[in-house]
């Protein structure tokens, strides 16, 4: 693995949320330690995710310690009352054992309210962080996809350069037919090697069960040069055709067909 494919691997970020295994988190330690262009990955990453939390932060109801106040106030009230409420036949407490125990009950009233409000604003607290990393996550997961969706287009746009350039590679235009004069297609010809190759991104999207078919132009006569599929567009050989004066595309069965049909016929160009 080079030090890109390391980087776009998501242990960076796995690391960073605490997601990592150990031996994981010891691996990327001691690579930043002697990879610059890992280190940077790792701090502008860390440089991202703080940026996320402080915007995706999310601040706590204005409403919500006046809510616990009133919760705990109603609480003691009710304490107090049931307090007040002496049984018929209650023993004598001396003077001295009421304030005691008056002294006694007020601490743990005290005690209990700040437990209360601890607990209440922990829990609050665990809530929104929950929240916000959920956010997060969900940013990153996005992040990564938009930057896999851009890998791969980049990816195709330097195949098509590089057979652009390529001096043995003979480029057939191929325009749309009367029914379908929007669609466009482009066929790579080796020269060299008769190997077959086709982009066509312009065609609108095959329909279930359906499929398109480069068909060649050989004497005159339709030979089919191969089936379509996104996979295969310019980067997989779809035939071996050895001479050529057109070639053409249909909409044919998945699977394709013996010969063309030609009410479906897309696009056509000559050589």
């Amino acid at each position: 693995m080079n030090t890109k494919e390391y980087i776009s691997s998501g242990i960076i970020e796995s690391y960073i949320l605490g997601h990592a295994s150990p031996e994981e988190a010891g691996i990327l330690e001691c690579v930043m330690k002697n990879n610059a262009e890992v280190k940077a990955a790792f701090e502008e990453a860390q440089k991202t995710l703080e940026n996320l939390a402080t915007a995706q932060a999310v601040l706590p109801p204005g409403d919500l310690k006046s809510k616990i106040w009133n919760k705990i106030q109603q609480e003691q009230i009710l304490q107090e009352e049931s307090e007040i409420s002496t049984p018929l036949h209650s023993p004598v407490i001396q003077p001295w054992e009421e304030e005691q125990n008056s002294k006694r009950n007020n601490n743990w009233k005290a005690i209990g309210i700040a437990a209360s409000v601890l607990f209440l604003a922990s829990t609050a607290g665990n809530l929104f962080w929950v929240s916000k990393q959920s956010e997060v996550q969900k940013e990153i997961a996005k992040m990564k996809t938009e930057k896999q969706s851009l890998d791969f287009s980049m990816q195709k746009m330097n195949q098509k350069i590089a057979m652009f350039s390529n001096p043995d590679m003979q480029t057939v235009m191929l325009k749309g037919v009367e029914k379908h004069q929007d669609a466009k297609a482009m066929v790579f010809w080796d020269k060299k090697t008769k190997q077959v190759y086709l982009n066509a991104e312009s065609l609108p999207k095959a329909p279930e069960g359906m499929q398109y078919q480069l068909w060649a132009i050989e004497d005159g006569k339709p030979v089919s040069a191969g089936m379509y599929s996104e996979e295969k567009d310019s980067k997989i050989v779809l035939a071996t055709i050895s001479k050529a004066q057109a070639f053409a595309i249909t909409l044919e069965k998945e699977g394709g067909s013996p010969v063309p049909t030609m009410e479906n016929m897309y696009v056509m160009g000559g050589i």
